[in-house]
């Protein structure tokens, strides 16, 4: 186990500051570019890491369902609507909520691959869904700004293309490692992205204040940190894995407070320790 804690530390210090980082990078540069940017920088920063590992080779035809689910889902869309989402939503609430995938993945799994799911599962389905609606707070969502409830359904879609993701490659497993599979997912993902910012952003693009944001996002953390976590979880029992990473997040909303000076009010802490704990719940069960 001790061998997997090293990337799992990797992991939570560099996915847990993407959402502050990006933030902070669209104060000069617009959403659908930057997102473009982090995936084409990622999937060229991966190419260059499987070189140099030996290990980077043409997709063989039981690759490509994964291919697809990765790239178009779950970065592409998850990408797209995650990034527009930011524009509305505080990066804390982001980290947060881009991670709930534990809502629809239960259910998915019941309807899309006829699994069998326990009580305690489903319970932690409905602790996940109350920390959702704790850091909505849909009682007032005319006082937290204009937008904010686009973004909050922005953000529940790009954890839905995650889940979709995940059930894709459980229905049809790659014959290769996943991190030998990342150039063409990440690849696809920015040929998704790229027509997508043409058309909604046609002016847009990154400002020199953000280049710094944008390089760390794509050439490091997305790469380097999707191998990590990959890795993290092949080396580390299923509930520690589970419960580590709900330290991203938490850094996340760390970050984003003592960085970006975002309020950390009740509904945060009450929203990520409800999701917390239903990622728990669904690793026990």
């Amino acid at each position: 186990m001790a061998a997997g804690l090293p990337y799992l530390a990797v992991s939570v210090c560099l996915f847990g500051g993407v959402w502050p980082v990006t933030k902070a990078g669209l104060a000069h540069a617009t959403p659908l570019w930057f997102a473009f940017n982090r995936a084409a920088m990622a999937a060229v920063a991966a190419a260059l890491l499987l070189a140099l590992l030996g290990r980077l080779r043409w997709p063989d035809r039981r690759d490509l369902p994964c291919i697809l689910g990765i790239g178009l889902l779950q970065l592409g869309g998850f990408f797209a609507l995650a990034h527009l989402a930011l524009e509305f939503v505080p990066a804390g609430r982001t980290a947060i909520l881009a991670n709930v995938t534990i809502f629809w993945l239960i259910p998915l799994s019941v309807w899309v691959m006829g699994e069998r799911v326990s009580r305690l599962q489903w319970w932690a389905v409905a602790v996940g869904l109350a920390g959702v609606v704790a850091l909505m707070r849909p009682w007032d969502l005319r006082g937290q700004g204009p937008g904010v409830l686009p973004g909050y359904a922005m953000l529940l879609g790009a954890s839905l293309f995650w889940s979709l993701a995940i059930l894709v490659t459980r229905r049809f497993p790659p014959g290769r490692p996943v991190l030998d599979l990342l150039p063409w997912c990440f690849a696809l993902g920015s040929l998704l992205l790229l027509p997508l910012a043409l058309w909604h952003e046609p002016a847009g693009g990154i400002g020199r204040e953000s280049w710094p944001h944008a390089a760390f996002i794509g050439a490091v953390a997305a790469p380097v940190g999707t191998w990590a976590t990959i890795e993290a979880g092949r080396k580390l029992p299923g509930i520690i894995a589970s419960v580590g990473f709900l330290m991203v997040p938490a850094l996340g909303v760390a970050i984003s407070t003592l960085w970006l000076g975002e309020a950390l009010g009740w509904d945060v802490l009450a929203g990520g320790l409800l999701i917390g704990a239903s990622v728990v719940l669904a690793a026990r069960g």
